[in-house]
């Protein structure tokens, strides 16, 4: 057999590699959140999901409504708690829950993790998050009394003020005064399967230094990079670098082994007058490049070639949130189901577009308001972890990292079936 025709068939295993790959590995989702008055019928948004290619959809409650509607559509769904206290301190209460919530549901509606309670860590209530492990067990319980344990994950979700240090990433580490209670939420974590949840925001690291260096490092976009002075890693993005920064900590914890998922990242188009960077540009260039840079399955530094599952916020505005204007301002769709920009998800836009190149193709970074000018940035910056964000709720150059496996992989997956056959019957005729 020629040279030539093994080629062939190297490529052709690596075509069928991506489509397997693309199909079974799906890692995008979306939040839904409802604190609006105006949002579409939950039947049309599940429509729109599936007009999509976002494959998971996260809720912060259990509105049967929605679970119906996105029944036999293979969607993924997370549900939401409400009752924290209630759910820790009576099992019946779980049951009861796990009985109204879940099981009429599944496995029509594909439900596949349960938060218990978001962002405890920013009530600064200590005896609410003392009850959150409590409340998780016994909503393990109820599913395995109904016979889902080993189907349908447990969790909670955490923001990025969990962490005392986080910069440089290497150093990340959980706060002391959180330690016990994370401790016994990662044993529980390991024990089931479940992921450890969090919630990183780029957004808000460029708010407390709106420089233009820093915006593009935040964009994923063409910077200098940040070196982590003790790994000596050079991080070209602030995702990685806050993702790598909660693996920090889990590793110093002993806790390496436990999954991290991404319950919640995005970037306002809109804001008040005071909040930088609030743009369609910014927002359109974080969400696609994230999208890109997740799809090139590069990982992080520190978890190479790891996809990590990740949630965008949001899939609509939320017009009665309080608070700043950024946070009725992340919506991907608007209430009429029109794109408040286009970032590819589209099942009719070419996908290979989002796949990232070498180099990724970049959108071209915003200038920042001169007004806004500070002097020189340190080499890291993270948002910093006692800073409350107002949501509801640290890579070696990733453009020379990328397996040029997965770059072909990725690009073989645009390939309709027919023009599979077709790639197929050339190579047939070639050997014969």
């Amino acid at each position: 057999m020629e040279p030539s025709v093994y080629r062939l068939f190297l490529l052709f295993f690596l075509c069928l590699y991506g489509l397997h790959q693309t199909k079974s590995q799906p890692f995008i989702g979306v939040n839904y959140g409802q604190t609006a008055d105006n949002l579409p019928p939950p039947s049309a948004t599940a429509k729109l999901l599936q007009s999509t290619s976002i494959q998971k959809v996260r809720l912060y409650g259990s509105d049967p409504a929605i679970i119906k509607a996105l029944a036999n559509t293979g969607i993924e769904i997370v549900i939401g708690t409400g009752d924290v206290p209630g759910l820790a301190s009576d099992p019946s209460f779980a049951r009861s829950w796990v009985e109204t919530n879940v099981v009429p549901y599944y496995p029509a509606s594909k439900i596949t993790l349960i938060d218990v309670g978001n962002e405890a860590t920013t009530f600064g209530d200590r005896n609410f998050m003392l009850q959150l492990l409590p409340a998780m067990k016994n909503v393990q319980s109820a599913l395995e009394a109904a016979s889902l344990g080993g189907k349908i994950k447990v969790s909670t979700v955490h923001t990025m003020s969990i962490l005392s240090q986080s910069d440089p990433p290497s150093a990340g580490v959980f706060a002391a005064d959180h330690a016990d209670i994370l401790k016994g939420l990662l044993e529980f974590n390991r024990e089931t399967g479940s992921p450890f949840a969090v919630n990183p925001y780029p957004f808000f690291a460029y708010q407390s230094d709106p420089r233009p260096e820093t915006l593009a490092f935040c964009l994923f976009q063409p910077n200098p990079g940040r070196v982590d002075a003790n790994s000596k890693i050079k991080y070209m993005n602030m995702f990685d670098a806050q993702v790598d920064a909660v693996y920090s900590a889990l590793s110093s914890f002993g806790f390496k082994d436990v999954e991290i998922v991404v319950a919640e990242t995005g970037w306002p188009y809109k804001g008040d007058p005071d909040e930088v960077g609030t743009t369609i540009e910014n927002a359109k260039a974080y969400n696609k490049n994230l999208i890109a840079h997740l799809k090139s399955m590069a990982g992080t530094p520190l978890m190479p070639g790891k996809v990590i599952e990740t949630y965008l916020f949001a899939l609509y505005d939320e017009n009665l949130k309080p608070g700043k204007g950024s946070e009725r301002a992340f919506g991907l769709f608007k209430p009429d189901l029109t794109m408040t920009y286009d970032i590819g998800l589209t099942k009719t836009t070419n996908q290979t577009s989002m796949a990232p190149q070498s180099p990724t193709p970049r959108l071209p970074p915003a200038a920042a308001p001169t007004s806004q000018t500070l002097p020189a940035p340190p080499q890291m910056i993270l948002p910093s972890p006692t800073s409350p964000s107002d949501k509801n709720s640290g890579q070696t150059d990733v453009h020379n990292s990328t397996p040029r496996s997965a770059s072909l992989a990725h690009l073989c997956s645009s390939l309709s079936v027919p023009s599979m056959m077709l790639f197929v019957s050339v190579m047939y005729a070639l050997i014969i």
